[in-house]
């Protein structure tokens, strides 16, 4: 059961931190890219967070990269292994294959988010200068 909770707790962090970057940075920066800067613009103006967690991102995605190494290293460290009991042993294997589903797809979702709050804009100026 401990084990279980303390499962659920890494995924919920994992999926915090991934998703923070996303919506801070690359939210705002999509909608703009598709003509909806005035939803962007609303969407800064109605949640005044945002303008926050934009200013400070350099602070969210080293935090949410700290929390997605952390994550990987305690899913992939050497030594780790299930309980013989095959219940348990069942239990461990399926939660450990949707924490490295939930790793991968947070990993994923931050890197579209640090591709568009960081790579985005030099990459269009250098096609478009």
């Amino acid at each position: 059961m401990t084990s279980e909770i303390e499962t659920r707790k890494w995924g919920w962090l994992i999926l915090f931190a991934s998703t923070t970057t996303l919506v801070c940075c690359a939210l705002p920066i999509i909608l703009v890219t598709v003509g909806l800067g005035a939803v962007s613009a609303a969407m800064f103006s109605n949640l005044p967070f945002l303008v926050d967690l934009a200013r400070n991102k350099v602070w969210f995605f080293s935090g949410s990269f700290i929390v997605l190494a952390l994550a990987a290293w305690v899913l992939y460290r050497p030594g780790r292994t299930c309980p013989a009991d095959p219940v348990l042993a069942e239990k461990c294997t399926a939660a450990d294959r949707w924490n490295r589903r939930l790793l991968w797809g947070s990993g994923s979702i931050w890197l579209v988010g640090f591709a568009f709050a960081y790579l985005a804009l030099p990459l269009l100026e250098w096609i478009d200068p």
